[in-house]
């Protein structure tokens, strides 16, 4: 529906400027079409999932408050669930409902489901026909503010069901206002205006109209009764984490006095504006669609709840002065430190200094002064493993962001990567396991048949073991590298031999990291593919061996020698791609949900198997990394409703596809630096937060053309697959000249830079451990 919405744009525009060419002066050019990115954006893509969460198509302006989609069952279920106010976080439900109504008062319910028709979904707008209602329903949105309007057929009386599912709503003879309870006694608010007053409002209890004008409780509804000859409808309203009147001031600063089509059109504006940030330009109009909307996405989250200056911290149940710098929250760290952050710092940089001075916030307001790794509008999850956020704090100090203070960021890393458990999804206290770690250097495995009696470990998520130690080490990387930057030595010398515990769990014999139990002994028998129950989780984390084989993003070259050298390692890399999945997909994907999208046994859905294409790189091969990364694209991020593998996490998938499709990647966060992929538009421009333009221009462009054949960085030959983020900081020019066949010679010389040096190896004396 959408693809053809475009196609219809487009063709229109060319009709328009070809009539005008036939009848306009030479000397009165036709002004040129002002770019639209946002009409390239299809939110319908990935919206039927290939086994877990499908994408939603999200309605919100970038990085705001109030985000909603459409409830239903999934993308193929015939009924809304009322029509929704506001979400609460990414994949959450919503807060609140309202539900048009003509007809027998009786059949009211506190959620009405509608069959629907001609929905149609833009980022900064809604509408749909409810068909048996014969309602027309349209939304606009704003950053904490929106509104809707009804458009009736019937001429029967009107009401409207207002709901919170949990909490409490109310009319005061003007508006109605209210709250919901979510999750850590967090509550969001709500500020709710008719453009006409209903004639009478009545609360619905149990199934019965009384005439309270308050309702409280589970499905707190109110009904707004308009009565007869109403055939349109529109109510403005506003949300609020900190209590309704500041929802009322969100209302009337965003959106009171403007109509549903100045509300759309400025947040059309506003989507332009924040995806013109990058313009690509080539034959495809589906790569453009899957760019466009996969950038989008990396929008949608974290989120900004700053209102007039103030914000709601779940970390401490608090409400702070945000003392001119906005407070981000929703951010799915484990997911989104690998190339969301890395983006942020790229084309968004006072953004992205503004969310690290948010986690130093929320390290503060928490008991412990701990990073968080999950933090949410209600406060920090703890799932996931490992302590990522240290490598968005490295990354962005080392690109040149210095708006944050690194000497706090540093002890709140280290508080949470040393004093915190390293159990997956637990905010508790380290324990006997981690003691165990800081002695021997790598999480030990549960012995398989043994009860797990530590009382840190999830029940269901287990110890996770290789992926806490693998993931472990990189933090410790980070940390000495941060600890490096604040001259502290002493610090950086231990974090920097704690970086390679991964060599702890490496299997001479097999080349994959292999759990150990505590008495030093690789768990036997073993099957990479299988052992670890339920996602691997005994052992790995929802991906299995095959992935985690790969996990070292910080020291990859080590990883090329533990492996035997650089012909092994690409033979070990082509068989990750080629290993059968070993049982019928029914069995494999009834243990390993997650592992979808594969290629072997390489799983393109899920997020440590982002950097994996990028790697052969570092073994003389860029062009198979040319081959991989086009290839994946092409089969599994596609305009279309199951054109996303696995779970999107908010931008945690897309944002490597945006950076895939320009053709760079950046595989290890806090090393400045981009490995060079294989770019799929011939032209792209990337407009940096200092005014100056990075362009990427690929010669002999044909989207078949995937394989470089030379390269030139800002005029001078370049013959290696990667380059400093310093190189473009201040703008410049990527020229490659692309081909059908691939150049086995170009960039095969000079391999990207790891995180370890020879000479740091030489002084921790590990270069021949």
């Amino acid at each position: 529906m959408k693809k053809r919405y475009i196609v219809v744009a487009l063709v229109g525009v060319v009709f328009i400027v070809a009539f005008s060419l036939s009848t306009t002066n030479s000397q009165n050019p036709v002004p040129k079409a002002k770019f639209s990115p946002v009409d390239f954006v299809n939110p319908y893509i990935g919206n039927i999932s290939h086994l877990l969460v499908p994408t939603y198509p999200t309605i919100h302006l970038p990085n705001s408050m109030l985000r909603l989609y459409p409830e239903r069952s999934d993308f193929t279920g015939d009924l809304l669930k009322g029509l929704p106010l506001v979400v609460t976080g990414h994949r959450r439900g919503s807060a609140f409902h309202i539900s048009p109504f003509q007809g027998d008062e009786s059949e009211i319910e506190p959620i009405i489901e509608y069959s629907y028709d001609l929905e149609t979904i833009k980022p900064y707008s809604y509408s749909v026909f409810l068909d048996e209602a014969l309602i027309t329903v349209k939304h606009g949105v704003s950053h904490q503010s929106a509104m809707y309007t009804f458009s009736f057929e019937k001429e029967e009386p009107v009401s409207l069901v207002l709901n919170s599912q949990n909490g409490k709503v109310q009319w005061d003879g003007e508006a109605f206002s209210g709250y919901q309870l979510i999750e850590n006694n967090t509550k969001i608010y709500l500020y709710l205006k008719p453009a006409i007053k209903p004639r009478a409002v009545r609360a619905l209890t149990k199934g019965k109209l009384t005439d309270e004008q308050v309702a409280s409780g589970r499905n707190a509804c109110l009904v707004l009764d308009f009565g007869s000859g109403i055939s349109s409808l529109e109510m403005q309203y506003g949300i609020s984490f900190i209590d309704a009147q500041q929802a009322r001031r969100n209302m009337e600063r965003e959106v009171q006095g403007k109509n549903l089509q100045e509300i759309q059109s400025i947040g059309k504006d506003v989507w332009n504006e924040t995806l013109g940030k990058i313009e690509v330009s080539g034959e495809d109009e589906d790569a453009k669609t899957v760019f466009y909307t996969s950038l989008y996405r990396t929008f949608e989250r974290p989120v900004c709840l700053s209102e007039d200056g103030r914000y709601y911290s779940a970390f401490d149940g608090t409400i702070h002065e945000d003392g001119g710098r906005p407070f981000y929250t929703d951010d799915w760290i484990w997911d989104s430190y690998r190339a969301q952050h890395p983006l942020n710092a790229l084309i968004d940089s006072e953004k992205e200094e503004d969310i690290l001075h948010s986690f130093i916030r929320m390290a503060e307001q928490m008991d412990h002064m701990w990073m968080p790794t999950f933090p949410e509008v209600s406060g920090d999850s703890r799932r996931m493993n490992s302590n990522h956020s240290v490598a968005s704090v490295i990354d962005a100090y080392r690109k040149g962001l210095r708006n944050f203070d690194l000497e706090k960021a540093y002890l709140a890393c280290k508080g949470a990567i040393t004093e915190k458990t390293l159990a997956p999804w637990s905010g508790m206290p380290a324990g006997e396991l981690d003691d165990f770690y800081k002695m021997k250097g790598y999480f030990p495995a549960l012995p398989q048949g043994s009860e797990e009696t530590v009382p840190e470990v999830h029940s269901f998520e287990s110890r996770q073991p290789v992926a806490v130690t693998l993931g472990t080490s990189y933090d410790e990387w980070c940390l000495a590298q941060i600890a490096k930057e604040l001259g502290r030595e002493e610090d950086y010398k231990k974090h920097l031999q704690n970086a390679f515990n991964y060599r702890n769990l490496f299997h001479t014999k097999s080349h994959f990291f292999h759990p150990k139990d505590a008495e030093g002994n690789f768990i036997e028998p073993f099957d990479y593919r299988f052992s670890g129950g339920m996602g691997a989780r005994k052992f790995y984390g929802e991906n299995n061996g095959w992935v985690y084989r790969w996990d070292v993003q910080h020291n990859v070259s080590d990883i090329v020698s533990l492996m035997g050298g650089k012909e092994q390692f690409v033979s070990n890399l082509n068989a990750t791609f080629n290993e059968p999945l070993g049982r019928s997909k029914f069995e494999f994907y009834a243990q390993l949900p997650d592992h979808t999208g594969n290629v072997g046994q390489f799983s393109m859905a899920n997020e440590p198997s982002l950097h994996i294409p990028y790697l052969y790189n570092y073994a003389g091969q860029p062009w198979k990394t040319q081959k991989r990364i086009r290839t994946l694209m092409d089969q599994w991020f596609r305009n279309d409703l199951m054109g996303v593998p696995g779970d999107e996490d908010g931008g945690g998938m897309t944002s490597f596809v945006v950076f895939s499709q320009l053709g760079f990647y950046p595989v290890t966060p806090g090393i400045p630096m981009y490995n060079i992929g294989s770019p799929e538009f011939e032209k792209a421009v990337v407009k940096l937060p200092n005014g100056k333009e990075f362009k990427i221009t690929a010669e002999n462009y044909a989207p078949d053309h995937k394989y470089i054949q030379s390269a030139t960085f800002n005029g001078k030959p370049l013959n290696k697959p990667w380059f400093w983020h310093e190189d473009i900081k201040d703008g410049g020019e990527l020229v490659v000249v692309m081909g059908p066949k691939a150049n086995f010679e170009w960039g095969a010389q000079e391999v990207p830079p790891s995180g370890v040096s020879v000479k740091e190896m030489k002084q921790l004396d590990l270069a021949q451990q």
